[in-house]
């Protein structure tokens, strides 16, 4: 019921427009606009409040309208072994024809749709049906199930669809607009309980195949909703403005710019607008959200898991960041230019004061970021994403930060040698072979194929532990390749290292580089052949750690060319 959204959608309510104003004090009106049946209606859309698990309250006053204001406040309380569930509907007349409305049908119509909603959802909460709101999908474009049918055999043909692509084609028709208008692939992995890299693929082919489309999303660091939207990475902005938030933030391709996609509107046209521009499951990291005049206080009953959170206000202004370990959260406090944490309050209570001189919203925050982003360092690190969309590249001159990422660089040992003793041509199609080899393992650990420079390949991995089991498999089963070569075997060298890297575009593909990448390619030097060697800082990550105990190492040291220092690392061998 706190998905207003979702709700507003299946009550047949009509999608609007905003305007985002910012005002001196820093704050911001919206402003919306919609038609329904006759009425041509203006209000402004006052910020939801909402206490997650407990209660959420929504008004809008209108300028122009049959209404001067409608408000909507649902409230859970406990009850038996559940909860009861109280929906109040208030409105203000704001002519003759408003006080004729609310003098007849209007609250009769209200009650009849809001109560068959909340059957619906009462229902899909005790398991008794799969969606919250019954939902009549829109009429699709003529010849749209012909293309759905074809896109669908094109797409399990490819080997990406994997028995999903008639699902995602059933939810492109069936499916509520809130639901397809960012389609997360990581989000579908959890519902479908299906592998990620498996919907991931799905949605790149399907993308490729005409099914969906591909956008990426700059999400803004604070509401975490998109506030800029392009088709491709060469026209992705260096920062975005939030009109909601009313803050000015940059791309960070670790944490904020995200691969998403929609269905191709020649299968399913999507309208244009927001159901809801403020609601508890728009922005579920948000767990408290309210409003308080001036020199008010306000004590909420509210239950808050431990961990990690920020304390703030919707109006931009300071931070205040806490690990809660549990029992009493701590009174969040706002002055004109600070949000402190107070003494802790009796538990299960959340205590908002504002010693400010101005209305504020307050925000409490869990400060784990969104958990179905497919960010897009993970997302150019795949091999399906670069096999489909190599023409997915930044502009020219242009890079970006990385927070982090595990290279792997191998090369051939004495290819000079393997050249001179089978002649050029066959040892050109061993070298290609062992390519097609090293990728098959790449891609199976969810990294990708960089580039190949002459006999070497360099790698990718969002996760140190995953290139660690790649570099071990390519050596555990270099022997199984070389028996199939008729003879004609290879040593191969892996070098292993993790850190921060800068996006680039070079040679029209999406490439590193910095110290990190340098680091790994002298690593990949130091391996006589046979082994893996690793630099310290992989084998710090937790994951890395684990499979080093069933590793037989050792622990060398060299001084590695542009490096001041020597360099320490381990060397993995094989029996």
């Amino acid at each position: 019921m706190s998905d207003t959204a979702r709700f507003n959608e299946a009550a047949n309510l009509p999608l609007h427009d905003i305007e985002e104003t910012p005002r001196p004090d820093g704050s911001v009106l919206y402003m919306a606009r919609a038609r329904k049946g006759p009425f041509e209606l203006v209000w402004e859309e006052k910020p939801v409040n909402w206490v997650s698990g407990e209660w959420f309250e929504h008004c809008r006053e209108f300028r122009k309208g049959p209404l001067k204001s409608l408000c909507a406040e649902f409230k859970l309380t406990p009850e038996g072994a559940g909860s009861r569930g109280a929906y109040t509907v208030t409105a203000e007349a704001a002519n003759p024809l408003g006080i004729a409305m609310l003098r007849t049908a209007f609250f009769e119509s209200a009650r009849r749709n809001f109560t068959g909603l909340a059957e619906s959802a009462r229902d899909c909460a005790a398991g008794r049906r799969d969606t919250a709101f019954d939902f009549e999908p829109p009429s699709l474009p003529a010849g749209a199930e012909e293309r759905l049918a074809e896109r669908v055999a094109e797409i399990e043909a490819s080997g990406h669809g994997r028995g999903l692509a008639g699902r995602l084609a059933n939810m492109i028709r069936t499916a509520q607009e809130v639901d397809l208008t960012q389609i997360r692939p990581l989000k579908l992995a959890r519902l479908w309980q299906v592998p990620e890299l498996q919907t991931i693929e799905l949605c790149l082919e399907a993308t490729r195949a005409g099914l969906l489309e591909l956008r990426w999303d700059l999400l803004c660091p604070r509401c975490r909703i998109a506030k800029q939207v392009v088709g491709s990475l060469d026209e992705l902005p260096s920062g975005a403005h939030c009109g909601t938030c009313n803050i000015d933030y940059d791309r960070n391709f670790s944490r904020n710019v995200e691969l998403s996609f929609r269905p191709a509107p020649a299968v399913r046209p999507l309208g244009i607008g927001e159901y809801c521009l403020f609601g508890p499951m728009s922005t579920p990291h948000i767990r408290v959200h309210v409003t308080l005049e001036a020199g008010t206080t306000r004590h909420l009953a509210a239950a808050l898991a431990p961990g990690p959170y920020r304390l703030r206000t919707l109006e931009p202004g300071a931070e205040w960041d806490i690990e809660w370990p549990g029992g009493g959260f701590p009174e969040v406090i706002a002055a004109d230019e600070a949000v402190t944490a107070g003494e802790p309050v009796p538990s299960g209570e959340v205590h908002l004061r504002n010693d400010s001189k101005r209305r504020l919203t307050f925000v409490v925050e869990e400060r784990a970021w969104v958990a179905d982003a497919l960010t897009a360092d993970r997302a150019t690190s795949l091999q399906a994403f670069r096999d489909l969309f190599s023409d997915q590249v930044l502009r020219p001159g242009d890079e970006v930060a990385v927070r982090r990422m595990a290279l792997l660089f191998t090369d051939l040992k004495d290819s000079t040698a393997l050249y001179d003793a089978v002649g050029d041509a066959s040892a050109y199609h061993l070298v290609r072979a062992h390519f097609a080899y090293l990728a098959a393992i790449v891609r199976a650990h969810g990294g990708a194929i960089v580039k190949t420079i002459g006999d070497a390949i360099l790698a990718a991995f969002l996760d140190p532990a995953a290139a660690l089991a790649a570099a071990i498999e390519m050596q555990r089963e270099v022997g199984r390749f070389n028996a199939a070569q008729e003879g004609r075997g290879i040593v191969l060298k892996v070098g292993l290292h993790d850190g921060p890297v800068i996006a680039v575009t070079l040679n029209d593909r999406l490439d590193y580089f910095g110290a990190t990448v340098n680091l790994a390619a002298r690593l990949q030097a130091e391996s006589r052949g046979g082994d893996v060697v690793l630099s310290r800082v992989l084998a710090a990550d937790p994951g890395v750690a684990a499979q080093l105990d069933r590793q037989q190492a050792s622990e060398e040291q060299a001084r590695l060319k542009g490096f001041d220092r020597p360099v320490d690392f381990l060397r993995l061998t094989f029996g």
